[in-house]
């Protein structure tokens, strides 16, 4: 990957993680508990992903 892919990269990733991050809310609010948990999983994933992204990016710095 070269510096603008890792960027556009992260910056979808970003996305994905807010919106997740809103319907963990909406699904935390119906008490949806077993759908939460999946979400949280996910978005643990997320971040571990943005981490190695950012980790890349700072490496063409």
């Amino acid at each position: 990957m070269n510096k603008r892919q890792v960027e556009s990269a992260i910056a979808e990733l970003k996305m994905d993680y807010i919106n997740l991050q809103g319907d963990i809310e909406k699904l935390e609010s119906t008490g949806n508990n077993s759908f939460v948990k999946k979400a949280e999983i996910r978005l643990a994933k997320l971040e571990d992903d943005l981490a190695e992204l950012n980790q890349q990016l700072a490496e063409f710095e």
